[in-house]
């Protein structure tokens, strides 16, 4: 790697705003705010909307969107005679 050029690799938590929950990793991202963690240290933390804590796909809540169904009725809507 060339010295210089890239960004600061540090500690931040990340802090899911739909699911409440958060959690610390390592990222080049930089925050203004900052949160105590448990260990007592300061770090930046970034609030992000969605992450695997509240994600449907994740948690299992998603919904079964009924493709067959529409596909169908178009067929019948504009299908060839």
């Amino acid at each position: 790697m060339k010295p210089g050029i890239h960004p600061e690799y540090r500690p931040v938590v990340f802090r899911d705003k739909a699911g409440g929950t958060a959690f610390p990793t390592r990222s080049t991202v930089t925050s203004e705010q900052v949160v105590t963690w448990e260990d007592g240290n300061t770090y930046p933390v970034v609030d992000v909307e969605v992450s695997s804590a509240s994600h449907p796909f994740s948690t299992g809540r998603g919904r079964v969107v009924d493709t067959a169904g529409r596909v169908e009725r178009f067929r019948q809507r504009y299908g060839r005679s």
